[in-house]
């Protein structure tokens, strides 16, 4: 292609350089003819006329020949056919010859018409004809050759940028939402990588805020499981291995039986769609930053309502601020659902309690206190699969491995309203490093919360 280009630009230019040539050698003709047919328009006389001829040119093989003046005729390479057209047309007229071109231009005088005879050798029509050609067979060879360099560098942009657009392709098919292109090549290509950018943005995007919203229901689904959990322990046993019942009886504590076993199970379920979608956001979107005390107000907005169903006194302490903590949001939501299930879960309905958050000494604390019967061993309850309640301990580890993510801990000690505490310690990422007793911490907070000192962390047995 860029060779046609090339012959279709060069051909025209080489042909119209030699018809300007060819123009130039027969203007020279002319001016030459023209110097003797002045002079025979003022004289006739021989030897004006042969001083004429002679200041037309150095080259006798040139020089012009006069026909017509009567004598002996001079020797030209003029045909009679040739020289009769001219004096008959009484116009200059152009023959081609063996050897080059004439040039005839009539001149009347008084009684006759004498005719100018000017010779254009082929060489000068051709003068630098060849020089020409060559020159622009090499213009054409360098013009094709660039053309191929530059073509084959845009062309191997826009492959590398083809290849690395299907690559990012590839990999968003297989699951990879980080994978990004660098756009580049042709303005068509970048464009389609931005536009692929935007894309995996936005699939990142919808896929964060689904398994947000699925973690979202789920803790919503916390607060009815709890208060059926709740209603179906009041019910009556659904032990049928002892004594002697009626048909009715046996129905109904079968029924009591399957109750209790499908919200156990339903609760497992949500367990472990919480955790699977938090490992999920955790995983797509990398560290993460929320507000605590946006979150606390949102989970005390859910368990509120169970709260005021079972006539718990309950209240929120320090949660005005923003608070900022280095956990992703669902995780720390998950973490608060965990504690506080587990005072609704083990405490006698009506128990009191109340959710704390400060912020000092590069850590941001989180204190869930309650009235209730308190915990007997907090180091085994903080075991993951070990309680004293008889569950898997889950809750409790779920809120450890959360404040270790956060550089953090968890600690448990007895409560200003005489239950348990417990307290998540989270690193503050806005505040200066520094070496501090994140446990030193904990017992600071703890005895400005105790209105009576109690007499140590653990204590022998539960309160009645």
């Amino acid at each position: 292609m860029c060779a046609l280009v090339a012959l279709a630009f060069l051909v025209p230019l080489g042909l119209s350089l030699r018809d300007e040539v060819r123009d130039e050698a027969l203007a020279d003709a002319a001016r030459r003819g023209a110097l003797v047919t002045g002079a025979l328009a003022v004289s006739t006389e021989p030897a004006a006329v042969r001083r004429a001829v002679e200041a037309s040119g150095d080259d006798p093989a040139t020089r012009p020949v006069v026909h017509g003046l009567g004598g002996a005729e001079p020797a030209g390479r003029a045909a009679d056919a040739d020289l009769e057209r001219a004096r008959d047309g009484k116009r200059s007229v152009l023959v081609d010859v063996n050897g080059g071109v004439l040039r005839l231009d009539p001149v009347v005088l008084d009684d006759r018409v004498a005719v100018v005879e000017t010779f254009v050798p082929a060489d000068e029509l051709d003068d630098g004809a060849g020089g020409t050609w060559l020159l622009l067979a090499a213009v054409a060879v360098a013009l094709v050759g660039a053309a191929v360099i530059v073509v084959d560098r845009v062309a191997a942009r826009a492959v590398d940028s083809t290849r690395g657009l299907v690559r990012a392709a590839l990999a968003v098919g297989d699951g990879d939402l980080g994978v990004r292109v660098e756009p580049s090549g042709p303005r068509e290509l970048a464009e389609a990588g931005y536009a692929f950018n935007r894309m995996a943005d936005r699939l990142v995007t919808a896929r964060t805020d689904e398994r947000e919203l699925v973690a979202d229901l789920s803790h919503r689904l916390r607060t009815p499981l709890t208060v059926l959990r709740l209603d179906a322990e009041g019910l009556d046993s659904d032990d049928t291995s002892v004594g002697s019942f009626t048909p009715a009886e046996l129905d109904r504590r079968r029924t009591i039986r399957r109750i209790r076993q499908a919200i156990v199970t339903l609760e497992g379920e949500i367990d472990v769609l919480i955790k699977t979608t938090r490992k999920a956001i955790t995983h797509e979107a990398g560290p993460a930053e929320c507000d605590v005390s946006e979150v606390v107000r949102d989970r005390m907005v859910f368990w509120a309502a169970l709260a005021g169903d079972q006539n718990r006194p309950h209240r929120v302490i320090g949660a005005q601020l923003r608070i900022p903590a280095p956990v992703p949001r669902a995780e720390l939501a998950a973490a608060l659902d965990a504690v506080i299930g587990n005072v609704f879960r083990y405490t006698p309905q009506g128990t009191a309690f109340e959710v704390a958050v400060s912020r000092r000494d590069g850590y941001v604390a989180i204190r869930i206190d309650d009235a209730g019967p308190g915990i007997a061993n907090p180091d085994r309850a903080l075991r993951r699969g070990a309680s004293d309640q008889g569950s898997t301990g889950l809750g409790l580890d779920i809120a450890k491995r959360v404040a270790l993510q956060a550089n953090g801990s968890v600690s448990i000690d007895r409560a200003r309203l005489g239950g348990a505490s417990v307290v998540m310690l989270l690193a503050d990422p806005e505040a200066t490093p520094r070496q501090v007793n994140r446990f030193g911490l904990v017992g600071r907070m703890t005895r400005e919360a105790r209105e009576q000192k109690t007499g140590g962390r653990r204590w022998p047995g539960r309160r009645s």
